[in-house]
């Protein structure tokens, strides 16, 4: 029985690791709104399911080997894979944790609203911390000018000393709270429909267990009936030997 969950457990995050590496390489596009170098993909999405699937650590091991797998193709020194890291890491663990125990559809809704606010503040915190400091250190060598320029066309007023009041609240803020919505909505309408199909390639072990007993009834009905009919006929045959005794004379 272990080892039938495992099984199960082991191909759902497979599924939905492949699909989040898919998504976290080639799906990304900018938005109008936003810097053009704020790319919105939903990778996060499937190591959601993952966790609404089969518990925390298996949402959390679907980001890890998305990340890993990307790492060879960085081009920022992995410091951007870091931050996507954490960044996904604060979506999925509080929603699947939350979810792990209020398993309703008003759980389902409150904790990707948790995951929402969580992933939010912590983009936030690793733009402020992380990928600025290191963009404007590592590609520009201290240069605050290309990295101001970049929003100059969305916030004209931006400045070296303004930078992070423009970007960080008017760009990073709503850009994660549009990115996590989307996710959000994509894994509420998902779930359940995926969970029955996975229900049919990797039947529930009660479900599975009550089918195998009802075959083994049945057939042990079938064998009962056989035998029945074989000593109802041995029967007759001791009841009525001189039928026999007649046929041969």
């Amino acid at each position: 029985m272990k080892a039938y969950s495992y099984a199960r457990k082991i191909t759902q995050i497979a599924v939905f690791t492949a699909l989040s590496y898919v998504l976290y390489m080639f799906v990304k596009f900018p938005l109008p709104i936003f810097p053009s170098f704020l790319e919105l993909q939903i990778s996060d999405m499937p190591a959601l399911l993952a966790g609404f699937m089969t518990g925390p650590i298996g949402g959390e091991a679907v980001i890890i080997m998305r990340t890993l797998l990307k790492l060879p193709f960085t081009g920022t020194a992995c410091v951007g894979e870091l931050a996507d890291f954490l960044i996904g890491t604060a979506f999925v663990l509080p929603s699947a944790l939350f979810y792990k125990f209020h398993r309703t559809k008003k759980g389902a809704i409150i904790s990707l609203l948790i995951g929402i606010g969580s992933t939010t503040a912590t983009a936030m915190l690793a733009n402020r911390f992380i990928l600025v400091p290191f963009y404007v250190t590592a590609f520009f060598g201290g240069n605050w000018d290309p990295l101001v320029n970049m929003i100059a066309a969305l916030f004209p007023a931006a400045t070296k000393e303004t930078f992070y009041l423009f970007y960080i609240f008017l760009s990073v803020l709503p850009f994660n709270l549009l990115r996590g919505a989307i996710c959000a909505l994509i894994t509420f309408l998902l779930y359940k429909k995926l969970v029955k199909l996975f229900d049919l390639i990797f039947p529930p072990q009660d479900k599975k267990n009550a089918k195998e007993e009802h075959t083994e009834q049945s057939e042990a009905e079938e064998q009962n009936a056989e035998k029945q009919n074989q000593d109802d006929g041995a029967q007759i045959e001791q009841e009525n030997p001189e039928d026999d005794d007649r046929i041969i004379e």
